[in-house]
């Protein structure tokens, strides 16, 4: 089931790029994430109503809270980002170099979660890094 929703999340990220850069046209890049977030809040929240989950906020931990926010901030920083270059960029470019999150998160994971490198991992980094490099070129 996971590799089902990986990928259906792979579809509407394309999807995602495409609208925006369609969307973005004339409108200021952070006005658009502002509307892009708004979207998601909604649509998060929703999730939650929708699978009874608003229970569970009581439960969470100190921990999970400041991850969770720094996450929010660290994807805040992203979005922001992303729709900055894709205004300025080939929409193709800007969604190759976003991509490279793979690697840098592998080498995040090995840092602050003690995964291991793999000859596989290491591999695939690689091979992610060159497919971006062609991608831009």
């Amino acid at each position: 089931m996971w590799l089902a929703l990986a990928t259906l999340s792979a579809v509407f990220a394309a999807l995602t790029a495409i609208l925006a850069k369609i969307g973005i046209e004339g409108v200021n890049s952070h006005l658009a994430t502002a509307i892009r977030t708004v979207v998601v809040l909604v649509m998060a929240w929703g999730m939650v109503f929708l699978t009874n989950a608003a229970g569970g906020i009581g439960a969470i931990s100190r921990k999970s809270w400041l991850f969770l926010v720094l996450s929010g901030f660290a994807t805040g920083a992203s979005w922001l980002c992303y729709f900055k270059a894709l205004s300025m960029g080939e929409t193709s470019a800007v969604v190759a170099v976003d991509k490279l999150s793979v690697v840098f998160t592998l080498i995040l994971a090995v840092l602050f979660l003690s995964e291991q490198f793999t000859l596989k991992s290491i591999l695939g980094a690689l091979l992610i890094t060159a497919g971006t490099w062609l991608m831009i070129r």
